[in-house]
């Protein structure tokens, strides 16, 4: 039995990587020892021979041009020569060339082999083992020498596994008899309990957050010696990087992220595009308004908001619409706009420049300059405005389907570096000069127009008005009128004659990686309401100048917004009309917006509003038990 017990449990034991310190007559012979002269006068007399040889051949091309001499009529030295090169060169490549070649090819993995320490320490743990004298049959503590203490915190990842993994730490060795029957199973572990995950992840690698080297990292970072920014570069793994940042963070603000999610996302997916620095993700819920019926098309509307009511509010206007036949969405104009601003010596040299780029004649030779940037951007139209010496040129192009800001702006680069030909005096003060407008409410935009502008309409049965949003036609005429009307004029409002577009485009924008900053312009609308047939239905009607969306590049490139994309049927580029699918994406976001004014208008009409938010925006959780 005791035999038997013998040959079925094997020791374990947890050591790192150690030297091996081979016996004298194992140490194999070196290829130098066959060598008629010592190493170091065989590699003095091959560098020599190189070098002699090189400024020998060197020396007689050179001779050979001069002479007009074909370089490959060589004479018997020559070919000597060559020969001595040659042979030169593979012994120097042989000798110095493979050994530098592997050091940097086959490196050992710096979580195996830490150092120089810990190669010390377990070799005093071999000698150790060693030293041991007991019989193996008795009964000994047969455990590994603690080591220094190193904490590891381990997370193991598994794509589509979402079963808890259970993860164990170097204080998992336990004691293990040579013969004797020991229990080592895993209820006798230490009272420190192992990590344990279940999260859906992108890849099956075991991530190490903080080993001991991580730990030199982290005090790299914390020290300031090592920059946070370049722990992608260094590394050469994103998450890893974001997990020290992060703790590193900790360390320096003395404040906690535990609250903030690290796992289950891609890093890679942001490198060099998205968001630098990153310590974590936060997470933003997306809720689905509809079917909107827009165009003969039943859409499902993605969401992504905090905001109570929101979303439920947005599904009664699509339901409203749904039941009266649905509403219509027309694209007015396609076009991103962007505006250098140049200066001249003189005001009458810049009024010279507004002239020449608003000329018919000189359009076609601008926009071949122009559209050499991109095989989508397409240049529509250049206006100017002048203000002193000063010259702010506002060009206005088609993107495909890119919102368009970077490809736009190439564009405007390549003209302003053609018209430097003519106009050498022109000072480029700014590639923006705000003239554009981005992120910021201007009345250019609200009157020009900037991205896509579409205007959506749609008619509401009188039944609707009654039966699902709970208020009448005439209510709903009166409050539009004096509220989204003459309270924003009042009010002085830039494009906000509306109840809260800017609800709706946000969530949206957020939900399918659009930018969120530029919900400003995007928000630009204008809610009329009237009533027809008899005053018996309701004509509702929003126009928006500005809306900013695109399919392809920035966040729409990531994982949960390409789905939700994929979930309208827009994600991509199109494959049949050049930037088809982003003017899908505008029109669909302004019915999404007509559906959201309709419902908070009714809600209002009908003294709804604080009664609906009371019970549904507000936390029944005891905030003040909840820890800073």
């Amino acid at each position: 039995m005791e035999a038997s017990r013998r040959s079925a449990v094997k020791p374990v034991i947890v050591l790192k990587p150690s030297k091996r310190f081979p016996l004298v007559e194992d140490t194999p012979g070196k290829a130098s020892d066959a060598l008629p002269l010592p190493l170091y006068l065989t590699n003095a007399v091959f560098f020599t021979l190189f070098f002699t040889v090189v400024y020998f051949l060197l020396s007689r091309w050179r001779e050979k041009i001069r002479a007009s001499i074909p370089l490959h009529a060589v004479t018997f030295p020559e070919i000597v020569a060559i020969f001595a090169f040659v042979a030169s060169l593979i012994y120097l490549l042989g000798f110095f060339g493979i050994d530098f070649v592997q050091s940097l090819i086959i490196r050992p993995s710096g979580d195996v082999w830490s150092g120089e320490d810990y190669e010390e320490e377990n070799e005093v743990l071999l000698h150790e083992e060693d030293a041991r004298t007991v019989p193996c049959g008795q009964a000994l503590d047969c455990s590994v020498p603690s080591l220094p203490h190193m904490a590891r915190n381990v997370t193991a990842q598994r794509l589509f596994d979402e079963k808890p993994v259970r993860v164990a730490t170097e204080e998992d060795a336990r004691k293990v008899s040579c013969g004797q029957a020991v229990d080592c199973s895993l209820h006798s572990l230490p009272p420190r309990p192992p990590i344990v995950t279940s999260q859906k992840l992108f890849h099956e690698k075991t991530v190490i957050v903080t080993t001991e080297e991580d730990e030199e990292i982290i005090k790299s970072v914390v020290a300031g010696t090592l920059p946070s920014y370049s722990l992608e570069s260094k590394l050469g793994d994103c998450k890893r990087a974001a997990a020290i940042r992060r703790e590193a963070l900790q360390r320096l603000t003395g404040r906690s992220l535990s609250g903030l999610p690290l796992d289950g996302f891609d890093y890679e997916s942001i490198l060099g595009q998205c968001c630098e620095m990153p310590v974590g993700y936060v997470q933003i819920p997306v809720g689905i308004a509809g079917p909107l019926l827009l165009n003969g098309r039943e859409y499902s509307v993605p969401m992504a908001t905090t905001e109570g009511c929101l979303v439920a509010s947005t599904n009664r206007g699509c339901k409203a619409i749904h039941l009266s036949a649905g509403a219509t969405s027309i694209l007015l104009k396609d076009g991103m706009t962007r505006a250098p601003v140049v200066r001249f010596s003189t005001a009458k040299r810049g009024a010279e420049l507004k002239f020449y780029l608003e000329d018919p004649e000189n359009f076609d030779t601008l926009a071949v300059v122009f559209n050499r940037s991109s095989r989508f951007g397409r240049l529509q139209s250049i206006k100017c405005a002048i203000a002193g010496k000063n010259l702010y040129l506002r060009f206005t192009c088609s993107t495909g389907d890119a919102m368009g800001m970077n490809m736009v702006s190439k564009g405007v680069q390549n003209v302003l570096d053609f018209l430097q030909t003519d106009f050498p005096d022109m000072d480029v003060i700014g590639i923006s000069g705000n003239f554009c407008s981005d992120k910021k409410p201007a009345a250019v935009n609200w009157i020009e127009g900037r991205g896509k502008s579409v205007v959506c309409e749609a008619i509401i049965e009188g039944d609707v008005v009654r039966k699902v949003l709970k208020t009448s036609v005439e209510s709903l005429v009166e409050l539009n009128m004096l509220k989204n009307l003459t309270g924003s004029a009042m009010a002085g409002a830039l494009g906000g004659f509306n109840a809260h577009a800017s609800n709706i485009v946000t969530a949206i924008y957020i939900a399918t990686g659009q930018d969120p900053a530029q919900n400003v312009e995007s928000s630009h609308c204008i809610t009329m309401m009237e009533a027809v047939n008899d005053g018996k239905d309701l004509h509702i009607s929003v126009t928006m100048p500005s809306i900013e969306v695109g399919t392809v590049g920035g966040g729409t490139q990531l994982a949960s917004q390409s789905a939700c994309l994929n979930l309208l049927g827009v994600k991509g580029a199109s494959k049949d009309v050049a930037g088809a699918n982003s003017r899908m994406l505008a029109t669909i976001v302004t019915g999404a917006v007509l559906a959201g004014e309709l419902s908070l208008m009714s809600a209002l009409a009908a003294g709804q509003l604080v009664k609906s938010h009371m019970k549904y925006n507000r936390s029944s959780k005891d905030m003040s038990n909840l820890s800073s």
